[in-house]
């Protein structure tokens, strides 16, 4: 890489300067510095990504084509301006990007605002957000399209799409090998629900039947050019209503369900669903009035042990 020369002889002149002037504490005031950074253009790879732990918190990235989540948003402050992704590409606020901590990389996502039905496609290039109880980081432009910046964050809906074209050249049709076969997945042990004993004691709200969130618009095939993120802001239907919650856990048994609720204490509730024919006892409290409150709630049922605690959107 060529660098300019400039830098050096600056500080040849500078360095006489301050010597012809000792005599009088004459400061000369430094020159700006240069921060540019050459970066070749197809420095973007595609990768899923191993297994790392944040905070004692393990996350296994890996593809994920059903993805379809609610959450929390937040969006990225200028510090991480002109620094590298986790693919290899270059931050800038003024791009449509996002950081998620299990997609592979590039992929790109619908984020739908739940708040103001405000809808746009984003290419997730890197890591995070590594704060509890978020499930992605917007760039400071595709947070304000989705009026986020002003709140901090939001409730959204993320989606996913299919994979971002790389620089210079369309996604690849599926995981290279090299890739697929770097490192096995690391599966989540199955909780063994059988060894788990009944704790009565714990209130169970009558079982609801799953109501889906509306579908966002839909999206072109990932290899046109017309689903990589364009600035478009899709305006979509959304709930009338939407309640935070602090989710622990979901089981099939309710005495399951009810020894863990006990375990944490509290206000937690176990609240039944209808999904596919089938009863699952979810454990979690709420609904909370605000993101600070479910905070609140993430950071006390955490401190108890439970690192799969995290804040959903329901209605």
């Amino acid at each position: 890489m060529h660098f300019s020369q400039r830098p050096r002889k600056f500080l040849s002149l500078a360095g006489l300067l301050l010597l012809a002037g000792c005599g009088s504490f004459r400061t000369l005031a430094p020159l700006p510095e240069d921060h540019t950074v050459q970066v070749p253009p197809n420095a973007g790879v595609y990768k899923v990504g191993n297994p790392y732990q944040i905070d004692n918190v393990w996350y296994y990235p890996h593809e994920q084509p059903d993805y379809d989540e609610t959450g929390i948003a937040s969006w990225y402050g200028p510090d991480f301006y002109g620094k590298y992704t986790a693919n290899g590409e270059l931050y800038d606020g003024n791009d449509l990007t996002a950081a998620h901590r299990t997609l592979p990389l590039p992929v790109n996502v619908r984020v739908t605002n739940l708040e103001n039905g405000k809808s746009i496609i984003v290419r997730v290039n890197d890591r995070g957000p590594y704060a509890r109880g978020r499930i992605i980081d917007l760039s400071r432009h595709a947070a304000e399209l989705l009026d986020v910046v002003k709140n901090g964050t939001a409730r959204v809906r993320v989606t996913y799409i299919g994979r971002a074209d790389l620089n210079g050249g369309t996604p690849p049709p599926e995981t290279p090998p090299e890739i697929a076969n770097a490192l096995p997945p690391v599966p989540v042990p199955p909780v063994n629900e059988s060894a788990l004993n009944i704790v009565p004691g714990v209130p169970v709200a009558p079982p609801v039947r799953e109501v889906p969130l509306p579908a966002p618009p839909p999206s072109p095939p990932v290899q046109a050019a017309a689903s990589e993120p364009t600035g478009q802001v899709d305006k979509v239907p959304v709930p009338v209503a939407t309640r935070l919650y602090v989710q622990v856990g979901a089981f099939s048994k309710l005495e399951n369900a009810q020894r863990l609720a006990k375990s944490i204490g509290g206000d937690m509730r176990i609240s039944a669903l209808q999904r596919g024919g089938q009863t699952l006892y979810r454990v979690r409290t709420g609904p909370l009035n605000s993101v600070q409150d479910a905070d609140s709630a993430l950071a006390r049922i955490s401190g108890t042990g439970s690192g799969d605690a995290e804040i959903v959107v329901d209605q």
